[in-house]
């Protein structure tokens, strides 16, 4: 900060009705009205001329024996200071008041819920007599009530720069409003007063409907969270574009001094009705009102006491109403039935920007609603599409370039265009768009919506993933554990071979391929009833054939599966039929395939022949031939 606006900014504080600022030692306490005006020499008056606002501030906190706030510090230079629950007291909102009489830049001051009480409130309003920088100022939840209710209305009839006060929560009473009403009778330059969650009544009413009756400048009020009864509420109307009545039970009466200061309203915007004891038959009131208005663009009635019959009353109402300027109505708490659906469909052929949110259809509750589309997505799947930018989406509706454009154009502009989009889907987007439902939607918000969707469909590919990887290994372990179990009960060395219909070579030995067990395993699961494994002593696995003929169709040359293993351990049993070659009982050689080759077989459609038997019994043959033989020249040879 140059030295010439310093010297200006004491020059200022020096002005002040206050002389001097009081710098009293801590525990200190002021009589009432009462400053103490020569505290500071003019030695410590000239000083303070040079110093900066972190200096001005250390200094004040020094003097005042309070810690300095180090966000403060952080934030010098900033347009916005948010000491919310900083725990100032009065005497840190004193100090923080005399570094902000020389700061130019703090526009914003937001110092709710930090306990100022009615003391810190006057520290603050001298300051706003030497700062014209702040516009919007935050001093909710701070326990002002009546006095200091009295010190913030002198904020609003000197100051000249304030269009923002916030001032929930402070224990206002009826009599406060009073100081309110006085104030800003002839103040045209606050725009938005927020005096919700405090104590005003019957009579606070009147008061602050006396003061909207001649205050031209005010848009946006909130009163929710008080006692209002609403007997003179055509003047709550009177100019603003935003009111907020909720949770003040007001009940029917309220409800019908509303809908008549609906006939002559054209400038609200935005009505917040909820909980307030509100029946059907306020409803129906209520009504009447909106088909004499054409301005009102959002109404919200939710948890009230309405039920279906309410709910039809006013759609009705939009249906029968061409100028009707409805957008948005919620009873989200309202069960509806589907006379109900079919009408607001009806309805929203008329008026599509209309959108109702309500609680459900009466029967369906436990129905699960139909998935749609991420709107974002479709959109994106658009552009990609056409090739084009989101920010050529955007420009073609932002026709001004402020990069800000309101609900109702950018939702006229998706409904006009070819994008896929249905009502639901639009009214989604806009939601996600507009949260603080400030009735604009701005390209940041469009671009952040966008990274939100990419980052929600990345995780959901990686879910996929994830999901397929378990089911893979899951699948593994599944074929690893059937064949262990084969492996159990097949002899070591055994193979089983596939030779796939295999064919005949004329230039060599015919080749077997070996099939891993896994590959058996779709086979047997599917097929359980035929695999079977009989008689594990002989050591043969009988596995079905996958050609899917018939036995009888089945050429010796062409079978699906052939098995080998260790020779039969039964070939010498006295069971055993001699005539024919080693395997077990009831299965047929396969030296000896004709056209009864498969009569004898278990499992009628299969053989096994093991390749060590087949050789091990052609040789017992051989002996047994021989033997005879030489039988045969034993006995003749005596006889010679």
């Amino acid at each position: 900060m140059h030295q010439e606006e310093i010297n200006q900014a004491c020059l200022s504080l020096d002005s002040l009705s206050m002389t001097e600022w009081d710098i009293s030692p801590p525990g200190t306490q002021l009589d009432g009205d009462e400053w103490d005006t020569d505290l500071e020499t003019e030695e410590v008056r000239k000083s303070r001329k040079d110093m900066s606002v972190k200096e001005l501030y250390l200094e004040a906190c020094k003097l005042v024996d309070v810690v300095p706030v180090s966000y403060f510090l952080r934030h010098l230079g900033s347009d916005r200071l948010n000491l919310t629950h900083h725990g100032l007291g009065p005497l840190g909102a004193k100090s923080l008041a005399i570094a902000l009489v020389t700061d130019m830049h703090i526009t914003t001051l937001e110092l709710a819920d930090n306990h100022i009480l009615a003391e810190g409130a006057k520290y603050l309003v001298e300051m706003l007599r030497a700062n014209f920088t702040i516009q919007n100022l935050d001093l909710s939840k701070n326990h002002l009530q009546s006095a200091g209710a009295e010190s913030v209305a002198k904020i609003l009839l000197e100051n000249i720069s304030i269009k923002s006060l916030r001032l929930s929560g402070n224990g206002f009473i009826e009599d406060d409003a009073k100081y309110f009403s006085d104030a800003l009778a002839n103040n045209y330059r606050v725009k938005e007063l927020d005096l919700s969650h405090n104590q005003f009544g019957g009579r606070g009413g009147d008061h602050l409907g006396q003061m909207l009756a001649n205050n031209e400048g005010l848009e946006t009020l909130d009163l929710s969270w008080n006692h209002l009864r609403m007997k003179g509420a055509v003047a709550f109307c009177a100019g603003l574009k935003y009111l907020d009545l909720s949770w003040n039970g007001f009940g029917n009466e309220g409800a019908l001094a509303l809908g008549e200061a609906l006939k002559f309203n054209n400038t609200l915007l935005h009505l917040n009705l909820s909980n307030n004891r509100i029946t059907n038959e306020g409803v129906g009131m209520f009504c009447k009102g909106l088909e004499s208005n054409e301005t009102l663009r959002v109404l919200q009635l939710a948890y009230n006491s309405l039920t279906v019959e309410g709910a039809l009353a006013l759609v009705h109402v939009v249906k029968n109403t061409p100028k009707s300027g409805l957008e948005e109505i919620n009873i989200c708490n309202v069960l509806v039935n589907e006379n109900f659906v079919q009408l607001l469909d009806l309805t929203c052929q008329e008026h599509p920007n209309l959108q109702v949110q309500y609680g459900g259809v009466g029967g369906f509750i436990a129905k699960k609603p139909p998935k749609r589309l991420d709107p974002m997505k479709v959109i994106q799947d658009y552009l990609d599409q056409r090739k084009l930018r989101l920010w050529d989406f955007f420009r073609n509706i932002d026709k001004d370039g402020t990069m800000r454009v309101p609900v109702s154009d950018f939702r006229k502009a998706v409904q006009q265009s070819s994008i896929p989009l249905d009502r639901f889907q639009i009214e989604e987007l806009i939601q996600r768009l507009d949260r603080e439902r400030s009735g604009m939607v701005d390209y940041r918000g469009l671009a952040d919506t966008r990274k939100q969707m990419m980052r929600d469909h990345r995780r959901q590919l990686r879910k996929v993933e994830s999901r397929q990887k378990k089911e893979k290994q899951k699948s593994e372990r599944i074929l690893k554990t059937f064949q262990s179990a084969v492996e159990a009960v097949t002899p070591h060395g055994s193979l089983v071979m596939s030779p796939g219909g295999a064919k005949d070579d004329s230039n060599g030995p015919q080749h077997f391929s070996a099939t891993p067990l896994s590959s058996w395993h779709h086979i047997i699961m599917s097929n359980s009833s035929r695999y079977s494994v009989t008689n594990l002593s002989s050591e043969h696995v009988h596995l079905p054939m996958i050609g899917g003929g018939t036995a009888s169709q089945c050429s010796p040359s062409t079978l699906a599966m052939r098995s080998f293993s260790q020779p039969n351990l039964y070939a010498d049993s006295p069971h055993y039929a001699h005539g024919k070659p080693t395997s077990a009982q009831g299965l047929l050689s396969i030296s000896n395939l004709g056209k009864d080759a498969y009569k004898l077989s278990p499992t009628g459609n299969h053989l096994t022949r093991s390749r060590p038997a087949l050789n091990k019994a052609k040789g017992k043959g051989r002996k047994r031939r021989l033997k005879k033989h030489v039988d045969k020249k034993a006995q003749a040879s005596p006889t010679k």
